[in-house]
């Protein structure tokens, strides 16, 4: 296996402001992102932050995409992530750069699975000192709060600073 699919990072700078806290505007730009890039869009949920700021994640068939807006900085950053071969998230991409009207964008493509990544990545197990048991995770969700006074076989993911 190659790759299970290409993982889009697009970031638009200096985006016409008025564009970037319209929810209607956000929403209908991940739908018609997710049409050129021959996707299939299975759910999607947007939320607008005050004062001002979306959030629109799309749920695909082939993955998922996102776009984040952060109108005090005519920003946004979208993430585009399809697996398979008939999707193609670089069309989706440039649809979102014709429509947010950026004087400058940045693309990043990353090859997802076990043969892909970035060329020159290197990876590398966690240190000791950074891993985290489940025990110790268990522990600290105790610590947070748990009222049930039981273990939970399953405890949601923790994140705690560790020291070492």
């Amino acid at each position: 296996m190659k790759n299970v699919g290409i993982h889009c990072f697009l970031e638009l700078s200096d985006c016409p402001g008025e564009l970037l806290n319209d929810a209607g505007f956000i929403e209908e730009a991940l739908r018609e992102a997710t049409r050129e890039a021959g996707a299939t869009l299975l759910r999607e949920v947007s939320f607008a932050f005050e004062p001002h700021g979306i959030t629109a994640v799309g749920i695909l068939a082939e993955s998922h995409i996102s776009i984040h807006t952060w109108p005090e900085f005519s920003y946004v950053a979208a993430d585009i992530f399809t697996c398979g071969q008939t999707a193609e998230p670089e069309k989706a991409c440039e649809y979102l750069v014709r429509v947010f009207r950026p004087r400058s964008h940045t693309l990043r493509k990353l090859n997802r699975g076990p043969d892909g990544g970035v060329a020159g990545a290197v990876s590398q197990p966690p240190t000791p000192q950074r891993q985290l048991s489940r025990e110790k995770s268990v522990s600290i969700a105790k610590e947070e709060g748990s009222s049930d006074g039981e273990e939970d076989p399953c405890p949601a993911p923790t994140f705690a600073r560790i020291s070492g």
